[in-house]
């Protein structure tokens, strides 16, 4: 039962650590691909985002996306935005979707 319950332990511990790093890779990606134009924020109060109209990635607007039609968003690009496909992995890609709901208001 010990030897249960240790087990489970690493399993939860090991998997802590796996979705926290996936979300410091997306903070990482969003800094590196989508800040210049969002904001570190994601509130695209910048002078590209303001250009562009773009929306608070926090809002209720942009939140209530499903997260297929955020990867689409990333993936094939929208209006001024540039598609990822080919510059980004499905990973990569799938871990800045779980960092955009982080800036969920």
């Amino acid at each position: 039962m010990k030897s249960a319950m240790k087990v489970g332990f690493a399993v939860l511990a090991f998997a802590m650590v796996f979705s926290t790093w996936s979300l410091a890779d997306g903070g990482a990606d969003f800094k590196a691909k989508c800040a210049m134009c969002h904001g570190p924020d994601g509130k695209g109060d910048t002078v590209m985002g303001k250009k562009f109209g773009l929306k608070d990635l926090g809002s209720a607007e942009v939140q209530k996306m499903s997260d297929a039609d955020l990867t689409s968003t990333i993936t094939n690009g929208k209006d001024k935005m540039p598609a990822y496909k080919g510059k980004l992995t499905d990973a990569q890609i799938s871990d800045l979707v779980k960092y955009v709901r982080t800036l969920k208001k």
